[in-house]
């Protein structure tokens, strides 16, 4: 194993994930996506309840109850609102790297530009006015990107040229951030709303930046049901994740009504006392078969004995979430996006797990689905729920072990490079205190 971390391939894929990380821009959307932690445990904890005490386990309230809807708040305004809280963190991090006057601000600033993009408003029948959330959690993480990068890099402009209100020294400094960020917020939105208002008419009002951003990478994806293409789909997806774009929800358009076809079918057959018949689409569950996209269950167990103390305190927080298939806090903890070392396992067991579960199939121990279930249960549960079969429940269990193979080096070297880190800044801080 020595060996395969001292690779020349390895050496490489460190040196490259350190120029990342040297990146501004990235280095302040990996402080960012760090700093959410308590933002997705809370959405998580709504999550799992909601999913605990509805009709699907213990049945102790249904999820179009009053209670219900209370307890899911929390996650509408945490997790179901993440590109909100992404764009302001990133913004203000990536503002401080480009040591702007008032970090703030600039978060302020590109907030108000991503919902000019991303927050369509829309009217009920009974005349009340909301803002549309569809883009404004995980979907719209990418588009957030953009517009930060856009919205602090004119204000950089701004700042260098010195273009900007002035206002006599007198004046409080809070109130002189707040003139001079009128003009640099002025051409910000002039430039993304334009934008948004091009592709709005081009479209015929179908399509926002958002939506024809998602759409465009679903359109050739719908071809794609075959058992290789249901591969390609789902390691793209994750490839999409590796880039801060919800491949995941790129493909639920598409494989849904193929899924519920599949359960309607096999149901039919299973009533009938017929055999029942695979469907490529049975193959997307193991894209995320144990904790969630990516299969990171296996990094917050080996996470749990680990010597870096970043991993050690992420993983401890994951493992409940992660049982559920809920692995934002890993995704975002370790992270997983924009990091070349944990990027490579996270979308190479999406089709090595989908080929050992081709097959599971194949030989007989898995069976088709004939029962639908959407619910979010923990590992084993869906799958027992909807085939009836304990084989399909203990799969998941099963699939912890290729999916450890295959992040097992990655994680490795990745937790040597943070052990490393975390000891020269022990040094650095003992060396600060002793001068």
């Amino acid at each position: 194993m020595e060996k395969v971390f001292e690779s020349k391939f390895m050496i490489k894929l460190q040196e490259f994930g350190q120029k990342l990380g040297s990146n501004k821009f990235l280095a302040a959307l990996q402080a960012a996506m760090m700093s959410l932690m308590g933002v997705i445990m809370v959405g998580a904890i709504s999550q799992i309840i909601c999913s605990l005490g509805s009709e699907t386990l213990l049945n102790l309230f249904t999820s179009d109850s009053k209670i219900y809807q209370i307890i899911y708040l929390p996650y509408q305004f945490t997790m179901n609102s993440l590109s909100l809280w992404v764009v302001a963190l990133l913004s203000f991090n990536y503002a401080k790297n480009l040591k702007m006057k008032s970090p703030i601000m600039n978060a302020v600033d590109s907030l108000i530009c991503f919902l000019l993009v991303s927050g369509a408003l829309i009217t009920n029948e009974a005349g009340l006015t909301g803002i549309d959330m569809t883009y404004l959690g995980a979907q719209g993480m990418f588009i957030g990107f953009i517009v930060v990068f856009i919205s602090v890099r004119i204000e950089k402009f701004c700042a260098d040229k010195d273009i900007r209100i002035k206002m006599p020294d007198v004046v409080p400094p809070f109130l002189q951030d707040g003139f001079a960020s009128i003009l640099p917020l002025l051409f910000s939105v002039i430039v993304l709303l334009g934008a948004s208002t091009l592709v709005s008419n081009m479209t015929g009002g179908a399509y926002t930046i958002a939506s024809g951003f998602m759409a465009v990478l679903g359109k050739p994806l719908s071809a794609l049901t075959s058992v290789p293409g249901m591969i390609i789909m789902c390691t793209f997806a994750g490839i999409l994740w590796c880039f801060g774009i919800h491949g995941t929800m790129i493909l639920v358009p598409i494989i849904m009504p193929l899924g519920i076809q599949a359960a309607v079918a096999n149901a039919a057959a299973h009533e009938a006392g017929q055999a029942l018949t695979f469907y490529p689409v049975a193959l997307f569950g193991a894209m995320a078969v144990c904790g969630g996209t990516g299969n990171t269950m296996t990094v917050a167990l080996l996470g749990l004995r680990s010597k870096s103390k970043q991993i050690n305190a992420v993983a401890k927080i994951s493992v409940v979430p992660g049982w559920f298939n809920i692995n934002e806090p890993i995704t975002f903890g370790m992270p997983v996006m924009y990091n070349p070392i944990l990027c490579i396992p996270y979308v190479l067991s999406i089709p090595v797990l989908m080929l050992c579960t081709l097959a599971g199939y194949k030989i007989g121990f898995l069976q088709p689905a004939w029962i639908s279930i959407s619910a979010l249960l923990p590992m084993g549960f869906g799958a027992y729920l909807s085939t009836l079969r304990w084989q399909n429940a203990i799969w998941d269990y099963l699939m912890l072990i290729p999916a450890t193979l295959v992040w097992y080096p990655f994680y490795k070297i990745y937790e040597k490079q943070l052990i490393a880190k975390e000891a020269a800044a022990i040094v650095e801080e003992s060396e600060n205190l002793t001068v």
